[in-house]
């Protein structure tokens, strides 16, 4: 397989972080190609400030903000991990803008504006059980303010929007059901997908 750019979406409390660091581990044992395992927002000083401020920063001062972030992310990190033949397994990108901002208050194409000019990536969209996910979401110490705002509904409603979206945008994408399926099962079925779509 050679070296791709993945990114792992879904509502909050879905897994991603679980699953991107998983699928990252199961593509290093599987090839010879090496794999560099981000996130967003980014551990940069930006990413970092804007993991602090989300309570703070708000509509379109955050979405600018992200938006900012990502740019640097693809140019600094991305973009060189990919040309030294790295695959690249992200927990979040694009389609998390595309969905928080949108229940922060913008709408969509104003958020695609902002992001319209970064790097496709293939996309898997991790979905679960509403409930399962309000579940997790309960035993979090606490919540940021869009996790409060959302709802699992919601941001599953959002997140397929999102994907109808990219798809008119040539972007690949992947949707992966998680319900009553472990991780190890659910990056088996992503593998399953990232290799079918490369052949």
């Amino acid at each position: 397989m050679t070296a791709q750019f993945i990114a792992i979406e879904g509502p909050n409390a879905v897994g991603k972080t679980t699953i991107a660091e998983l699928l990252a581990n199961q593509l290093a044992a599987i090839g010879r190609v090496g794999v560099h395992l981000t996130s967003e927002p980014t551990r940069t000083p930006i990413g970092q400030l804007l993991r602090r401020q989300e309570d703070v920063l708000h509509g379109r001062a955050l979405a600018l903000a992200l938006a900012a972030d990502r740019a640097a992310h693809v140019d600094t990190e991305i973009i060189p991990q990919l040309d030294d033949g790295q695959h690249v397994v992200t927990a979040r990108y694009v389609p998390s803008s595309l969905v928080l901002q949108r229940i922060d208050g913008l709408d969509l194409d104003e958020i695609w504006s902002y992001n319209r000019y970064v790097l496709p990536a293939t996309v898997v969209y991790l979905e679960d059980d509403p409930a399962t996910i309000r579940d997790r979401l309960t035993r979090r110490v606490a919540l940021s303010r869009l996790e409060v705002s959302g709802s699992p509904e919601r941001e599953l409603a959002l997140y397929r929007e999102a994907r109808d979206f990219l798809a008119g945008q040539q972007w690949r994408q992947h949707t992966i059901d998680c319900a009553g399926r472990t991780p190890e099962q659910v990056v088996g079925d992503i593998l399953a997908a990232l290799v079918s779509r490369a052949c």
